[in-house]
């Protein structure tokens, strides 16, 4: 396996091999999730202190991951929303490379059973998220991009569950009109509308967790602008897909989307395709 050594001694894979990984963490993490996503059977929700809800199905692929990417890269820190929400966030260091993972992204969308979550898992470094899978394991469907730290584009693909790969990548804005997608349950109000007013939009879409980001990533959408609440979990492997695809991510400023912040909470962001 293709190895890349780095300034502090440590390896990791890279490449065409680093998605090999991801991807199969990801589908396995997946069937984990589908254990408890059983037709008939009741699925036991609890909330958490910031009141959103939290299954089993949450917890237990989050066991996995975590115990997978211990033995992977031992040395590098991971950061994952259970752990974190239980007030067990591990020490990294300012520029540091550390995992970002959400384990069940769209809880509420697996409690409704429409489909629409994912398992997310990216690799952040000097605050970039330069690797990254989002599995949705309902519609056994798999994104993955990797990139190295600065460049405008990388390796993305897409696959369905023990499919080969495929490559994807962003598109540049159709003369004909913008697609725009949203948050199936988070809408942005009289912010988002402001912001669309002066662009020509074709066609609204909706989409739960992190699907949004692979729907810009694989060219079915244009622009997903968020002026919502979210943590650095829900957004890194999305981003890394898009980037990796030759999008971009920015906050309402333009500064390029950054992770390792206080408390790991986003500022409102837009996610692009490709540049015109």
């Amino acid at each position: 396996m293709a190895v890349k050594e780095t300034a502090d001694d440590m390896a990791v894979v890279e490449g065409e091999d680093l998605i090999a990984v991801l991807r199969a963490l990801a589908e396995r993490a997946g069937k984990i999730v589908l254990a408890y996503y059983v037709e008939g059977e009741e699925i036991e929700v609890r909330s958490k202190d910031d009141s959103s809800p939290v299954t089993a199905a949450d917890e237990a692929c989050e066991e996995f991951i975590l115990e997978a990417l211990a033995k992977l890269t031992p040395d590098i820190p991971v950061v994952s929303e259970e752990a974190a929400s239980g007030g067990h966030i591990p020490e990294v260091a300012a520029g540091e490379r550390f995992w970002l993972v959400d384990p069940l992204d769209g809880t509420r969308e697996f409690i409704s059973r429409n489909g629409e979550f994912t398992v997310n898992i990216a690799l952040i470094e000097d605050g970039e998220p330069v690797a990254g899978v989002v599995h949705a394991p309902a519609m056994a469907m798999t994104w993955a991009g990797v990139r190295e730290r600065g460049s405008e584009k990388g390796l993305a693909v897409y696959a369905e569950t023990d499919k080969p790969t495929m490559p994807i990548a962003a598109r540049t804005p159709p003369a004909d009109g913008l697609t725009i997608v949203a948050s199936r349950r988070h809408g942005s109000g009289d912010e988002l509308e402001s912001f669309l007013a002066d662009k020509q939009v074709k066609e609204r879409v909706s989409a739960g967790s992190s699907l949004k980001f692979c729907l810009v990533a694989t060219a079915k959408a244009d622009l997903y602008p968020r002026f919502g609440r979210t943590m650095e979990w829900d957004t890194a492997a999305g981003q890394a897909v898009l980037m990796a695809a030759g999008g971009r991510v920015e906050t309402r400023d333009g500064a390029p989307l950054r992770y390792g912040k206080p408390e790991y909470e986003n500022p409102y962001f837009i996610a692009w395709g490709a540049r015109a």
